[in-house]
């Protein structure tokens, strides 16, 4: 089983850099995908469905905003849209999908970058959404949380980790957070399971050449529950292509879907 994660920074956007021919190539089962900026209306036949795949969306409520998808090759037996809360579900934020024992979360956590009255919403979603990971890890499932998580967990996860401990991303209070999603309640970083190398960033800003001089962060995840996270036996993140300031992390499970 391969599953892909990307924040595609606007899906219209990246399917003018090539994303769906590219997508249609894959040999991967599962594509999680953030930051549609779209909603249903606005996406052609071949976003929907691409070649090969089924798409299936939770949209933000307001127009070219945030929003999640999933691209997945066999149907699954049920999926769920939002956690349950108006205002976290308004933004388009969790889309779960079901394969037997095994779910599939897309999920993109606010960014706290644009002031301070976003960072107290990304707060507010780390605060809720701590409770639904603790009550995932206990359901019984598997599970795979694929997605842009806004938070660079360790020094090694970002290149310029001095200048950024008070920034958005880099927050003490974040990094906690995230060390007691994983050593708390027990979920694994299955990109650090496999690879424990510095520089491995799946974001680059648009200033500063940062792409160019690899000056990057990694942020997004595939966040796992033990048993699955054991499985995974090869992780990637692709830079040939852009198709967005974001790269696609892939990862291998040795599971069939």
């Amino acid at each position: 089983m391969q599953i892909i994660t990307l924040n595609l920074n606007g899906i219209r956007a990246a399917t003018k850099k090539g994303f769906l021919p590219w997508l249609s190539a894959q040999s991967a089962d599962i594509v999680c995908v953030q930051e549609l900026k779209a909603q249903l209306p606005d996406l052609s036949a071949d976003m929907l469905s691409p070649d090969g795949y089924r798409g299936y969306f939770h949209c933000a409520e307001q127009k070219g905003y945030s929003g999640v998808g999933i691209y997945a090759r066999k149907t699954p037996d049920r999926v769920i849209e939002g956690i349950g809360i108006a205002d976290i579900d308004a933004e388009g934020r969790f889309l779960q999908t079901d394969f037997g024992d095994l779910s599939i979360i897309s999920i993109y956590l606010p960014s706290g970058s644009s002031g301070e009255h976003r960072q107290a919403a990304k707060f507010y979603f780390m605060e809720k959404f701590f409770p639904i990971l603790q009550n995932l890890m206990t359901s019984g499932r598997e599970v795979i949380l694929c997605g842009d998580w806004n938070i660079a967990h360790k020094e090694i996860d970002l290149k310029n980790w001095r200048s950024n401990q008070k920034n958005s991303g880099f927050l003490p209070e974040e990094r906690t957070w995230l060390s007691k999603v994983f050593d708390d309640i027990g979920f694994v970083d299955v990109f650090r399971r496999l690879n424990a190398e510095s520089d491995q960033y799946t974001w680059w800003s648009n200033r500063g050449q940062a792409w160019a001089k690899n000056v990057g962060w990694r942020i997004d995840y595939q966040i796992a529950t033990p048993a699955i996270a054991q499985k995974a036996c090869n992780t990637a993140i692709y830079k040939n292509e852009r198709f967005s300031d974001h790269a696609p992390l892939i990862v291998d499970y040795d599971y069939t879907l």
